[in-house]
């Protein structure tokens, strides 16, 4: 990787392993001359073709802004809006300098810096050798601003003749539902306004010309690292350039930047690949693991969580069974779920009084963890550490301080408000709560949860209230950090209602992410889809529960389900006290068998065999040096209807391979043209395991 300066010609040159990006000065504005495959030195000053006005109501300006603005013709939506004390608006871009500093562990690091007014503008970029691109800006006040958007980044991409768009959308319990649609001429907006990055939208997109498949094809994809509300704003102008561009925030906030400071953006990220759709999410997801999750190089273990086992009638004496039965079906840790605490024997009370309830733990969580520690299993506790409720000692003692409005009614969701961190002394008695909790008993893990939008969010003790929206979420960021510095062998999940905050902001923090409350197999299969286009497996929490379920009613054998969970982190979460010994066997049998899978699924290469909305017969293969794992799903199909055999990607027609469950040896030209050689049980709503080791 390397960064070059061409004085002469004013642009700088990033390059990577077949990739390019370049930004240089016309007309004193910083902008895109090319991102995609790499280009020579030589080849630079003719890409940079001065833009010149044809005529006056040219739409042309803002092509190729690195950071679209509001003054001159441009007349796209801006990247950055500002308001200075005399009234007047936007950033006057004068070049000051810029620095680089290259770093083998960090990525190389491009600072350009630009000056207006009392103003400081600088935009950085790092390059990593994954082809991901950081990008991001921060801005210095010398006297006070005030700014109504402060995005991360623009993005421009090549002028084709076509483009499609694909995002994920859903719901709570219908994540990661991935959309493929045309881009429209016009503005296509995508974010959210929770306080969350949310179930229904998550930042990740993509854009190719409508060509691209799994396998080929050039993609554009981008992904914003921030955990509250944002948005990503997808430009076509009628000349047939998109543009991106997003940031952390939404619509309508603003808030001033105080002299002397200095705000900084999140990370909006980009992604360049001539490999399809599954190369870029292969390149997402090695990213992801490398330079962005705090341990991605550990083996997660299966864990069991109580939840749906007992709900909220938790207690120590109704724990101890389910201990002894998860070590038993090979669980390696036990967390205990919502309902440990305070006087939470439902949903209506007791959040933020984080002390175990007397009646169910009378001498603490201690002899539980002894409990579970002695079965040679890891002991974690469930938390919601931002929300309280009305009904709690916490918020009786301290009532402002949650987010607010004066003279607005409280609205209660799920019987909870919302803690304002971004108040120095929220934050203080967060930390310390948890710090005390971690402190005072052996736990290795903690469920980290989040039930529930942001409403009325302000600060009536502040001149800056919409300032809560940014602070909260570095406050949350903050104290996780600080967390894990002290307490470094505890792990933390992310879990939000299930999806509702899954992002690259979230997982520097997390060592893994609640996929969804939807534990239905069914629906996981499709759910999984989605979140793999962007997150990888390592991250996804991934649990088998019992059946009918109370989403769809469904029922699916014991098999299909743990299949279905081996794809990520398996977790156990069903009511083992009611299983049949005869599914307690099996079920030692299943976890063993993913112990064998678990380095493959969880550290290698995925490739996703087939879509789940398309076909009746899909799968995902996960390659990790010689080892091969492929989990396949058969949903509900007609009889005699045609559907293809699952076949392998990537692997040699002259290689040979060995299936680790039969001992048959296969070449792997007969996998290429027959397809692999599954072993199904039923007729729907089936699954397989295939495992093979290349021995030729």
């Amino acid at each position: 990787m390397s960064i070059r300066f061409d004085e002469a010609a004013l642009t700088w040159h990033l390059s990577g392993p077949g990739l390019s990006y370049v930004v240089g000065l016309q007309g004193g504005l910083p902008r895109q001359l090319h991102w995609g495959p790499a280009i020579p030195d030589e080849a630079i000053a003719s890409l940079a073709v001065e833009w010149r006005e044809a005529y006056s109501w040219d739409d042309r300006r803002h092509t190729g802004a690195e950071l679209l603005g509001e003054l001159g013709p441009q007349f796209a939506t801006p990247s950055l809006q500002l308001r200075h004390p005399d009234g007047a608006k936007g950033f006057a871009w004068n070049y000051a300098d810029h620095t680089v500093a290259e770093s083998v562990v960090d990525g190389d690091h491009l600072a350009i810096r630009f000056t207006d007014r009392d103003l400081a503008l600088t935009l950085h970029y790092r390059l990593w050798d994954t082809g991901v691109l950081d990008r991001w800006a921060s801005l210095e006040a010398a006297r006070p601003v005030e700014l109504s958007r402060f995005d991360s980044a623009a993005w421009t991409l090549p002028h084709w003749g076509d483009y499609r768009l694909s995002h994920l959308s859903g719901e709570w319990a219908a994540e990661w539902q991935l959309r493929r649609v045309p881009l429209p001429v016009g503005e296509t907006a995508i974010g959210s306004r929770r306080g969350g990055t949310s179930h229904q939208a998550n930042p990740w997109v993509a854009v190719d010309d409508g060509t691209a498949t799994e396998t080929a094809g050039t993609v554009y994809s981008a992904n914003l690292a921030w955990s509250g509300s944002w948005r990503v704003l997808l430009r076509r102008s009628a000349q047939g350039r998109v543009s991106i561009t997003g940031g952390a925030g939404h619509e309508g906030l603003r808030w001033t930047l105080r002299e002397g400071e200095t705000w900084t953006t999140p990370a909006y990220s980009g992604l360049f690949t001539a490999e399809g759709f599954g190369g870029a999410s292969r390149a997402w997801h090695e990213h992801l693991r490398r330079h962005v999750m705090p341990t991605p190089e550990e083996d997660a273990p299966v864990l069991f969580n109580s939840w749906e086992a007992v709900f909220f009638d938790v207690a120590e004496e109704k724990q101890l069974p389910l201990v002894e039965l998860a070590a038993r079906i090979g669980c390696e840790q036990f967390v205990v779920d919502d309902g440990w605490f305070g006087q939470r024997v439902n949903d209506n009370a007791g959040l933020g009084d984080w002390q175990p309830n007397p009646d169910r733990f009378p001498k603490g969580l201690g002899p539980l963890i002894d409990a579970v520690h002695a079965t040679g299993m890891k002991f974690g506790i469930w938390v919601e550490p931002e929300m309280v409720n009305p009904d709690s000692d916490l918020y009786r003692a301290h009532p402002d301080w949650v987010l607010h409005q004066v003279g607005r009614d409280r609205t209660e969701l799920r019987q909870q408000l919302v803690l304002d961190y971004g108040r120095p002394e929220v934050a203080a008695w967060a930390y310390a709560r948890l710090d005390e909790l971690l402190s005072g008993n052996d736990i290795d893990y903690v469920k980290w949860d989040h039930n529930r939008p942001w409403t009325e969010v302000g600060r009536p003790d502040s001149a800056d209230p919409d300032r809560a929206w940014f602070e909260h979420v570095a406050a949350v960021y903050d104290i996780k950090k600080r967390l894990r510095a002290k307490h470094p062998n505890v792990r933390i999940e992310g879990c939000a209602g299930g999806g509702g905050r899954v992002d690259p902001g979230m997982l520097r923090y997390v060592d893994q992410v609640w996929t969804s409350d939807n534990t239905d197999a069914g629906d996981r299969v499709t759910i999984q889809y989605g979140f793999g286009q962007a997150y990888p497996a390592r991250a996804m929490d991934t649990w088998i529960t019992d059946e009918p379920s109370g989403f769809n009613q469904r029922t699916t054998s014991l098999r299909f389900r743990f299949h279905v969970a081996s794809a990520g982190v398996l977790a156990v979460g069903g009511n083992l006290t009611e299983w049949s010994e005869a599914e307690l066997e099996e079920a030692a049998e299943h976890v063993a068998h993913y112990k064998r899978l678990r380095p493959v699924v969880q550290h290698g290469v995925q490739y996703r065999l087939g879509d789940p909305e398309a076909s009746p017969l899909t799968g995902v293969q996960y390659v990790r040096g010689d080892q091969i794992a492929v989990l396949a799903f058969k949903t509900p199909w007609h009889c005699n209807r045609p559907v293809a055999p699952l076949r392998p990607e990537g692997i040699a027609a002259d290689s040979r391979w060995l299936d680790e469950d039969t001992g048959e040896v296969h070449w792997g030209a007969t996998l290429n043209v027959l397809g692999l050689p599954l072993r199904w049980a039923n007729a729907d709503w089936d699954s397989a395991i295939l495992r093979l080791r290349r021995v030729g």
